[in-house]
C-alpha cells in the first residue's frame, strides 16, 4: 500500500513526525500553552473488523484481550459479523492501540471507517489555525487577541506577529470558523483559515488508473489540494483512502477538486463502508469455495485409489514399485501433502495462534485430528520400508476430513451471509445518486447536476423526481406528492407531502416532483440510525449466550481428554485381550484400531454449533423485526421480552389517538361563551400539553371558523382584525399533575383539575361536580376554569381510542399477559377508558415521575414488566421497566430509554414484538437442544461405545462431515425465522372467520 502524507502543520512547537505518519492527526496540539488539564473527558467508539475467528472461543479470546487493555471501557465481539465494538478513553488509547491488542491476540484487525455525520459531536473542541494579514506591531497582536477572546465559544486564542498566524481553540457548536474569520476582518485585518484539528476520512474508488505514471499523477494532484492531510492507495482494490481537514474542505469539494484537476482522467466513486463489508463477506465466501474445490480436486483421486484399487488400466501402474514405495503410496502421500499443508494451512495457522495465547478452538481439533492421521500414515510407510511389515495407511482420512470441514465452512459462510440480509436491504434503500439543484450567488437555481448520494451536505437543495427515492432527510420547499414510507416506518398507506413536510431518506416518491432541502445526512439520517440500531442489536449478546461461551471455553480440552481416554481404553483393552482380534481390520493392529476411534472423537465434536445457536437467531430476528417496523436494541431486550408478565400502557397517545378535541363547553356565570373560550385559550397558549393545544384550536375555530385562515392571520401583523386575538398573559406557571395558572388583566386564572382549584381555596359546587362526573363517566377529561377566584366554567375533552386498542388488550390476555393502564388523568375518566378497552388494573392520577414507581411495584415479585409509552414524557417509566417500548416513534428513532422502538403508531406491534421474541427464543432453545444432543450422541458413537453390540465404526472422514454439517444445520435452523409472519389478531383471539 502506497502511503503519502501532506503536512501543512505550521506550529513550530509540534515536531511529532511519528504521530503524523501513523495518521493520528486529530491529536496534534496547535496551541503552545494549552493546558492539558482543561480538556473535557470523553469516550470514543469504534468498530473493528476482526479476521481469523472461527468459533465462540475465538470471540471470547478477542473480548478478553480488549477488556484487559487499560482505557477500554466496553468491548463486544460479534462472531457472525467478524467485528468488535469498542468504547475507550481517547486520552489513554488511540485507535491503533486497539488494533494492536487484537493482533497481539493472534487475529487480524482493521479499523472500520466511521459514517459521516452532519453534526459535530457534543463536547468536541476544535483548534483552528488562521492566517492574519495586516498586523504591524505588538498592539495589533493584542487587538486581534482581544477580539478573538471575547467571541462566544472561543476558549483560548494565541496570535503570533512573526508568522502572521493565530491559533484559536473553539467550540464548533457555538461558533463556526467563518464567524472567527469575520471577527478578524471586522477588527480591520485580513483573515482566512489555514487548517484545523478536525479530521474527516473518505474512501473512494478510482477508475481509470492503468500505470505507475497515473499513480504518481494522482499523488501529485492530492498533494496540491488544500486541506488534504494524508492519503493511501490500494492498487489491487483501486481504493483511495483520504484523510482531510473537514473545516477546510468538504468531501464533495474534495471529489470535485480531484475530478477537475485530473481533467476527467479518473472517475471517482464514493465507497459506502457498509457495502464494503458486504463485498468482504463475498470475498470470504469466494475464497472458501476455492479452497474447497482445490481440496476436492486433490482428495477425490486419493479416495478412489483407496476404494477402487483394481481398475484394469491403472492397477499395474499403481502397483509399480518406485524406490521403497509403491506408486499408489507415492501418489497418496504427495496429493495429501498438498491438501494437508497447502489447503489446510489455515487450520495450522489458526491453531498455532490460539495455542500461543493459551486458548483452544475448532481449528485445534481439526489440526490435531488430521495431523494424527497424516503422520501415522507417513510413519507406517517408512516402518514398512524398513521392516517389510506394511501396515494400512489412512491418507484419505486426512484429505477427506479437510475437504468436508471446508465444505461445512463454505456452507456456513453462505448461511451466515443470509442472516445479515436485513442490513443489506436497509443499505439498498438509500439511492446511489441524487439530483443537486445548483444555485448562483443570489440563491437562484441555475441548473442541476447528478452527484453521489454520499456527498450530500446539509442545506443542499435536491430535486426528487416521481418514481425515485428520497436521497436524504429533509424538508419540502416546493411541490406536492404522495410518498411511500413503508420501507422505513412500516406504514403501508402513502403519506401526502407538501411544503414544510418532513422527508425521510430512502422513501419512494410516487407522483409529483419535489424540491427538498437536506437537513440530515450520513449517520444522522433516520435510515442510518435504524441501520445503526439493528447493527448494535446484532452485535450485542443475549444473556443465554453466556452458557455457550462457558461451554466453548472448556469444550476443546474436554474433547481432547476424551479422545486420549478413548485411545488408551481401546488400546489397553486390546492388548489385555478384552475383545477378539477378529474385530481388527485386515493387516490392522490394536494401535491403529484405537487411533481411528480417537481421531473420530476429535473431529466429530463441534463447538461451533453451540457458539452459533444464539447469535444467528438474534441476528435474523432483529432483521425481521426491522422489516416489520419493530426495532430491537439488543439480544438482552429480546430475551427479556419473551418472559413479559405485565404490559403497562400509558393512556394518552398510546391507548388513545393522541388527538384530543373539545367536546363539551359549560359556562356557569354570565360570561359570554366566546369571551370564556378566549380567556381559556389565552392561558393555555403557553402550554405544551396536548389538552392545552386542543383547547386553543377549539377556541380559534370558534372565533374564526377556519383554523387555517386563523393561523395565517395570526402570523400577519398587518391584519388588525386577527392580530392579537389572544389576551396578554403574565406569571404563567404549569403545575405538574394539576394544570396551569397565570394572570390576565391583573386577575388570577386557574385551569385544571379539582385538586388545583381546591388547593387554591376555590369550592366546587354540587352542580359543577355533577357535570364533571358526567363527563368523566363518558371517558372525557373534565377541566375546570376559575377567574379572579370564581369558578366560571368547565370543558370536556375527549381523546378517541385507537381502533385496535381493545382487541390488542384482549390478545395480550390470551397470551397470558396482564395489561395495566397508568395515567395522570382522574379515576373516573381512567376507569371509563379502561372499561372500554378491557383493562381491569388501572392506576390513575399518577404524576409522570410516579409512573416509574408503578413499574417497580410490579417488579417486586420478580415479574418482567413491559412499559409502552410515547418515548417522551414516559422516559422514566420506560427506563425503569424491564422492556421499554416506545410506540409511534416515527422519525425519532434515537430514543435512549426504550429497548424496543415501534416505528408505527399501532398497538398491534406490541404483540408483534412479544411474539417475535418468543418465537426467537423457542428457536434458540431448539438450536441448543440440537447442538447439545448432537455432541452427546455423536461423541459416544465415534468413540465406539456401541461397537461391541452393533459392530459399527464411524470413519474419521465421515465424522468430519457430520461435524461440518452440524454447524450448517444450526444456522439453517435460525434462518427459518426469516419466514416469520406477524400474528393475525384473529388467530390470537381464536376467532373463526366465516
Amino acid at each position: 500500500m502506497a502511503l503519502s502524507v501532506k503536512d501543512v502543520q505550521l506550529t513550530t512547537a509540534y515536531s511529532g513526525g511519528d504521530d503524523l505518519e501513523s495518521g493520528h492527526l486529530e491529536d496534534v496540539r496547535l496551541l503552545d500553552d494549552f493546558d492539558i488539564e482543561t480538556r473535557k473527558t470523553s469516550t470514543r467508539k469504534i468498530k473493528v473488523s476482526v479476521g481469523g475467528m472461527t468459533c465462540a472461543a475465538c470471540s471470547n479470546s478477542v473480548e478478553s484481550a480488549l477488556r484487559s487493555v487499560h482505557g477500554v471501557l466496553e468491548a463486544s465481539v460479534a462472531l457472525l459479523q467478524n467485528q468488535a465494538y469498542v468504547v475507550f478513553d481517547p486520552d489513554l488509547l488511540k485507535d491503533e492501540d486497539i488494533k494492536a491488542a487484537i493482533e497481539d491476540a493472534g487475529f487480524d484487525a482493521e479499523i472500520l471507517p466511521e459514517a459521516k455525520s452532519s453534526q459535530t459531536a457534543p463536547n468536541k473542541i476544535l483548534t483552528g489555525q488562521f492566517n492574519i494579514g495586516g498586523m504591524t506591531c505588538a498592539a495589533c497582536v493584542m487587538s486581534v487577541e482581544g477580539v478573538l477572546k471575547e467571541l462566544p465559544g472561543v476558549i483560548r486564542a494565541v496570535v503570533s506577529l512573526t508568522t502572521n498566524l493565530g491559533e484559536v481553540e473553539y467550540d464548533p457548536t457555538v461558533i463556526s470558523k467563518d464567524d472567527i474569520v469575520n471577527a478578524i476582518e471586522d477588527a480591520g485585518f485580513d483573515g482566512s483559515l489555514v487548517q484545523s484539528s478536525e479530521q474527516g476520512k473518505i474512501i473512494l474508488e478510482v477508475v481509470g488508473m492503468s500505470s505507475e505514471v497515473d499513480h504518481h499523477y494522482l499523488e501529485g494532484l492530492l498533494c496540491h489540494i488544500k486541506g488534504v492531510r494524508q492519503f493511501s492507495f490500494e492498487r489491487t482494490s483501486k481504493e483511495l483512502e483520504v484523510c482531510f481537514d473537514s473545516e477546510v474542505i468538504g468531501s464533495r469539494s474534495l471529489v470535485d477538486a480531484i475530478d477537475e484537476a485530473s481533467g476527467g482522467l479518473f472517475k471517482i466513486r464514493v465507497k459506502n463502508p457498509l457495502t464494503r463489508m458486504t463485498s468482504k463477506n463475498l470475498e470470504e465466501s469466494s475464497k472458501m469455495f476455492q479452497l474447497f474445490t482445490t481440496s476436492v480436486f486433490l482428495s477425490v483421486p486419493v479416495f478412489l485409489i483407496k476404494i477402487c484399487p483394481h481398475v484394469p488400466v491403472l492397477y499395474p501402474f499403481l502397483l509399480w514399485r518406485c524406490g521403497p514405495f509403491l506408486m499408489r503410496d507415492w501418489l497418496k502421500w504427495v496429493l495429501v501433502s498438498f491438501v494437508q499443508f497447502g489447503v489446510g494451512k489455515r487450520f495450522y495457522v489458526a491453531a498455532g495462534k490460539a495455542l500461543r495465547r493459551g486458548a483452544t478452538n475448532m481449528d485445534v481439533l481439526v489440526a490435531l485430528g488430521t495431523s494424527a492421521s497424516y503422520f501415522y500414515s507417513v510413519c507406517a510407510l517408512f516402518y514398512g520400508a524398513v521392516t517389510g511389515f506394511w501396515s494400512p495407511t489412512y491418507f484419505e482420512t486426512s484429505a477427506m476430513l479437510i475437504t468436508f470441514v471446508l465444505l461445512g465452512k463454505y456452507l456456513e459462510t453462505l448461511a451466515k451471509g443470509k442472516t445479515s440480509d436485513a442490513i443489506k436491504k436497509l443499505v439498498e434503500l438509500a439511492p446511489a445518486t441524487a439530483l443537486l439543484l445548483v444555485k448562483d450567488k443570489g440563491g437562484k437555481s441555475i441548473g442541476q447536476r447528478e452527484i453521489d448520494a454520499l456527498l450530500i451536505q446539509p442545506g443542499d437543495l435536491l430535486k426528487v423526481l416521481p418514481g425515485t427515492k428520497v436521497p436524504a432527510d429533509g424538508v419540502v420547499l416546493w411541490g406536492s406528492s404522495y410518498v411511500n414510507e413503508s420501507m422505513v416506518t412500516g406504514e403501508s398507506v402513502p403519506v401526502l407531502k407538501e411544503v414544510d413536510s418532513p422527508m425521510i431518506g430512502g422513501t419512494m416518491n410516487l407522483h409529483g416532483v419535489l424540491h427538498v432541502e437536506a437537513t440530515k445526512v450520513g449517520s444522522d439520517t433516520v435510515l442510518s440510525q435504524i441501520i445503526n440500531l439493528v447493527e448494535t442489536a446484532q452485535m450485542s449478546k443475549a444473556p443465554i449466550q453466556h452458557f455457550a461461551d462457558f461451554v466453548a471455553s472448556i469444550f476443546v480440552p474436554t474433547v481432547v481428554c476424551m479422545a486420549l481416554m478413548t485411545f488408551l481404553g481401546w488400546y489397553i483393552a486390546g492388548v489385555a485381550g478384552a475383545y477378539p482380534q477378529s474385530w481388527l481390520s485386515e493387516d490392522g493392529n490394536y494401535f491403529v484400531f484405537a487411533l481411528m476411534f480417537s481421531i473420530s472423537v476429535v473431529v466429530i465434536a463441534c463447538p461451533c454449533a453451540l457458539g452459533l445457536a444464539t447469535p444467528t437467531a438474534v441476528m435474523v430476528a432483529t432483521g425481521v423485526g426491522a422489516k416489520n417496523g419493530v426495532l430491537i436494541k439488543g439480544g438482552d431486550a429480546l430475551e427479556r421480552a419473551q418472559k413479559v408478565r405485565y404490559v403497562i400502557f400509558d393512556k394518552t397517545g398510546t391507548l388513545t389517538q393522541g388527538k384530543a378535541s373539545v367536546t363539551t363547553v359549560k359556562v356557569f356565570t354570565s360570561m359570554d361563551r366566546g369571551e370564556f373560550l378566549t380567556l381559556v385559550a389565552s392561558a393555555e397558549a403557553s402550554s405544551e400539553h396536548p389538552l392545552a393545544k386542543a383547547v386553543v384550536e377549539y377556541a380559534r375555530h370558534f372565533n374564526f371558523f377556519d383554523p387555517s385562515e386563523a393561523m395565517n392571520k395570526q402570523n400577519d401583523n398587518n391584519d388588525v382584525r386577527y392580530a392579537g386575538w389572544l389576551l396578554d398573559v403574565a406569571d404563567f406557571f404549569a403545575v405538574p399533575g394539576r394544570g396551569v395558572q397565570c394572570s390576565i388583566d391583573g386577575k388570577r386564572v386557574l385551569i385544571g383539575n379539582r385538586k388545583l382549584l381546591t388547593e387554591n381555596g376555590i369550592n366546587i359546587p354540587t352542580l359543577v361536580e355533577d357535570v364533571m362526573v358526567e363527563l368523566e363517566q363518558s371517558a372525557q377529561t373534565g377541566v375546570l376554569v376559575a377567574y379572579d377566584g370564581v369558578l366560571v366554567g368547565a370543558l370536556g375533552i375527549a381523546d378517541p381510542l385507537k381502533r385496535e386498542a381493545a382487541i390488542v388488550v384482549e390478545g395480550l390476555v390470551k397470551m397470558g399477559i396482564r395489561p395495566v393502564m397508568v395515567t395522570g388523568d382522574n379515576w373516573r375518566t381512567a376507569q371509563a377508558v379502561a372499561k372500554e378497552v378491557g383493562i381491569h388494573d388501572v392506576r390513575a392520577e399518577v404524576m409522570p415521575a410516579g409512573k416509574a414507581e408503578v413499574v417497580r411495584s410490579f417488579q417486586k415479585d420478580g415479574s418482567i414488566v413491559a412499559m409502552v409509552g410515547d418515548g417522551i414524557n414516559d422516559s422514566p417509566a420506560l427506563a425503569a421497566s424491564d422492556v421499554g417500548m416506545a410506540i409511534g416513534a416515527g422519525t425519532d428513532v434515537a430514543i435512549e430509554a426504550a429497548d424496543y422502538v415501534l416505528m408505527r403508531n399501532n398497538l398491534e406491534d406490541v404483540i408483534t414484538a412479544i411474539d417475535l421474541s418468543r418465537k426467537t427464543f423457542l428457536r434458540i432453545r431448539m438450536n441448543y437442544v440440537f447442538a447439545m444432543a448432537y455432541n452427546l450422541i455423536a461423541i459416544p458413537i465415534a468413540a465406539g461405545v456401541f461397537y461391541p453390540w452393533i459392530r459399527f465404526t464411524l470413519p474419521p472422514w465421515v465424522a468430519g462431515a457430520c461435524m461440518a454439517l452440524s454447524s450448517v444445520s444450526v444456522v439453517c435452523s435460525s434462518l427459518l425465522l426469516r419466514t416469520y409472519r406477524k400474528p393475525r389478531l384473529t388467530s390470537i383471539l381464536e376467532i373463526t372467520v366465516e
